[in-house]
């Protein structure tokens, strides 16, 4: 009876994530892809500095990708759940190979201009939309639900070691080239690409292709499943209260970089710096989520999250920049993990490209405003006044957090 009991529960037991192919194919495309992105994301304001001379037109650059996947959040989701999703991300990783190989292309043409560098970022702004409205449901169709906050972790120390590494590579490849990381980026979304023709399952619990009919009755679904439910609407609040004012990161560390009189090597070791940072956080991330509980590690990252942005302005050299980078960094996957993994969790399959592309408008919405602002605010004020101004908002939803009841009721991740 006994020896029964312990094979049905062995048997009941999910395979390790390390003998999932299914998963290790999807994460491992998405790592790569990942690497290639952080690679020619740490050189796009460099050349975009390089070409215009002014931080606000590099902010204005940046901010454009961001700006037009808000505007396309809601109908990506909402054709996410009738696409079939694996193909529609295979077709996004496609695009932006194409896409982001256009730009190197047309700088050894001589061609390159500041007006093809904005299309460019358009276009992969459509693309990225609408293949994380498709992923952020994969992740639930190739792991068990148990395995879903170890999953999101393990997801961001890939994504952690792309934003160590990128960094570096990217530094060192435009010091030889500044066109170089845009070819590997253009390589890892190949990769990608080939990674998830390998991936033999469905990535809905449904059928796919619906046909597309009554599409605003879907957005509507999705965002009245949203509205009552005042834990997840309160978790995309809070966590535009922390990721807008943070938008315009990686040209206020360029800027405040160059600052301290950095060069591209070194501007890279802090962005690098911060990379390790966020692969300590990621390790760290189910674990304290363990021990901690959702709702309180929820409420202690946000305060740590905003304590940590203070300590950037004490920085007297890009060596003491970085490593504060490192340690202020580090909250950055543990809080996202926690939220993401709750999110996931929660909103019911059928509907997870809509309520996320709903999520992800509250959550991300503002960046552009936010990265324009963090542009002009450098560009007039400095970093130092920057990162004070930037504070506040951080402060706040922390603040609200503390206070939040539907966070202090929130159940376990396990239990939904």
């Amino acid at each position: 009876m006994e020896t029964t009991q312990h094979f049905d529960e062995a048997r009941a037991r999910p395979r390790p994530l390390w003998r999932n192919m299914h998963y290790l194919l999807l994460a491992g495309g998405q790592g790569i892809s990942s690497l290639g992105t952080y690679t020619s994301d740490f050189a796009i304001p460099l050349l975009a500095l390089a070409l215009t001379g002014s931080a606000a037109q590099a902010g204005l650059l940046i901010g454009i990708r961001s700006l037009v996947m808000n505007l396309l959040s809601l109908l990506a989701g909402a054709l996410a759940d009738r696409w079939n999703r694996k193909r529609l991300m295979i077709i996004c990783e496609w695009g932006n190979a194409i896409v982001t190989g256009s730009i190197p292309l047309a700088w050894w043409l001589g061609h390159l201009t500041l007006i093809h560098l904005y299309i460019a970022a358009t276009l992969q702004g459509a693309l990225f939309v609408f293949y994380q409205m498709a992923e952020t449901a994969a992740l639930r169709r190739v792991v068990p639900r148990e395995q879903l906050a170890s999953a999101s972790g393990q997801n961001e120390v890939i994504n952690s070691l792309g934003i160590m590494v990128g960094p570096l590579i990217g530094g060192l490849l435009y010091s030889i080239s500044p066109m170089l990381p845009f070819v590997l980026d253009t390589a890892s979304f190949v990769i990608s690409a080939l990674s998830l023709l390998c991936i033999r399952i469905n990535f809905h619990e449904e059928a796919s292709d619906v046909p597309a009919q009554n599409i605003v009755q879907d957005i509507k679904e999705g965002l009245t499943w949203l509205w009552h439910e005042p834990l997840v609407r309160f978790l995309g609040i809070l966590t535009a209260g922390l990721m807008v004012p943070c938008a315009g990161y990686s040209l206020l560390m360029v800027v405040f970089a160059q600052s301290l009189h950095a060069n591209t090597v070194e501007t890279g070791y802090v962005f690098a710096a911060g990379g390790l940072g966020s692969v300590l956080g990621a390790l760290l991330a189910a674990p304290l989520q363990k021990w901690l509980g959702f709702k309180r590690l929820i409420i202690w990252s946000t305060w740590i999250w905003a304590g940590f942005w203070l300590i950037y302005i004490i920085a007297p050299n890009p060596l003491i920049l970085a490593a504060m980078n490192c340690v202020g960094y580090a909250i950055v996957p543990i809080y996202m993990v926690a939220q993401y993994s709750y999110r996931v969790a929660r909103v019911p399959d059928r509907l997870q490209g809509r309520v996320n592309s709903v999520f992800r408008l509250v959550a991300f919405g503002g960046r552009p405003l936010g990265i324009a602002m963090t542009g002009v605010l450098l560009q007039y004020l400095g970093p130092i006044t920057t990162i004070w101004i930037t504070f506040v908002p951080q402060f706040a939803v922390a603040l609200a957090a503390t206070f939040n009841r539907a966070l202090r009721q929130a159940r376990p991740i396990e239990e939904e």
